[in-house]
């Protein structure tokens, strides 16, 4: 059945020519935003604990990392490949020999075929962006940007360190480059209403992005948003389920119909989530969004506006 939307497993699979898996990594980075170079603090959402697996530990090596993964994984599907996906924190924020010497190890890896890199568009700089270049000759290669709002005062109320047009500025950089390029996005910040959210499919429309990742607005425990939330609950807008399937579809039908969607639901840890607590897995939601845009007789890209 063809989907109502441009999905990024499909197109994956279409590309590499087998069922893919990401394997995530954590290899021990930091983030300027954290260190002192742009902040201290991080963003304020900002609970890396949330999106590490069990086997994704910093003291385990790379190599370990990917094994352990591989197993994990394996479980489910025997026949597959995978990309090592480095994930936890920013993954271009270090000494380049040390950066690629990391990358490489995870491509030696048997079934490996390829990197996704998560970063921030103010760490990326040409030197790398070179190296990048030409492995993308050799293997696939994405690099994932946190854009998370395309709002300026949405990015400084979050410290985020960094505005919209630094974020265009290297996804553009990247795409020239021939490099696949994502960008990561947070529905529901505070002070966002819903023209502020649909304002953000018309933005990220404009860019020469390959793909988009989508998650509703999270409060996670030892945050300062979780603290925030605590004081002042009457500045946040937190969706139930339903509410959030009609705003990721009237979003998608105002995205790009070439950019593909690899998520839109994140899920943290019960014990870490505060709030929404949906009890519903990712597959049952993509599920349900797919029912509603069929009743709705709906696609992406449906109300994009070309331009001439």
């Amino acid at each position: 059945m063809s989907l109502p939307y441009n999905d990024y497993s499909t197109r994956l699979r279409e590309i590499l020519g087998t069922r893919i898996q990401k394997i995530s990594i954590n290899a021990g980075f930091t983030c300027p935003n954290r260190d002192g170079k742009v902040g201290v603090g991080g963003c304020t959402y900002c609970n890396n604990q949330t999106f590490n697996p069990d086997y994704c530990q910093q003291d385990k090596s790379v190599t370990q990392q990917i094994a352990e993964g591989i197993a994990f994984f394996r479980k489910k599907h025997d026949e597959q490949k995978h990309l090592a996906y480095f994930q936890a924190y920013t993954n271009t924020y270090g000494d380049i020999a040390h950066l690629i010497d990391l990358y490489e190890e995870a491509l030696s890896y048997p079934g490996i075929i390829g990197l996704v890199i998560g970063t921030r568009p103010d760490c990326i700089n040409k030197e790398l962006l070179d190296y990048l270049q030409e492995l993308s000759g050799k293997c696939y290669v994405m690099v994932e940007y946190g854009v998370e709002s395309t709002c300026d005062e949405t990015l400084k109320a979050i410290n985020r360190g960094h505005d919209f047009a630094t974020a265009q500025r290297a996804i553009r950089a990247t795409a020239q480059r021939g490099i696949h390029t994502a960008a990561h996005l947070i529905l529901g910040l505070p002070g966002e209403d819903r023209t502020t959210l649909l304002s953000h499919a018309h933005q990220l429309s404009e860019l020469p992005l390959t793909t988009i990742k989508l998650h509703q607005l999270q409060l996670i425990k030892g945050t300062v948003m979780a603290q925030q939330f605590a004081t002042h609950p009457d500045q946040f807008r937190l969706f139930s389920v339903d509410e959030y399937i009609d705003l990721c579809i009237d979003f998608l039908e105002l995205l790009h119909p070439n950019i593909s969607v690899e998520r839109f639901t994140s899920q943290s840890p019960p014990h870490l989530l505060i709030a929404p607590d949906w009890k519903v897995k990712n597959h049952e939601f993509v599920v349900k969004l797919q029912r509603r845009m069929i009743a709705r007789n709906t696609s992406q890209g449906r109300l994009y506006l070309y331009k001439s």
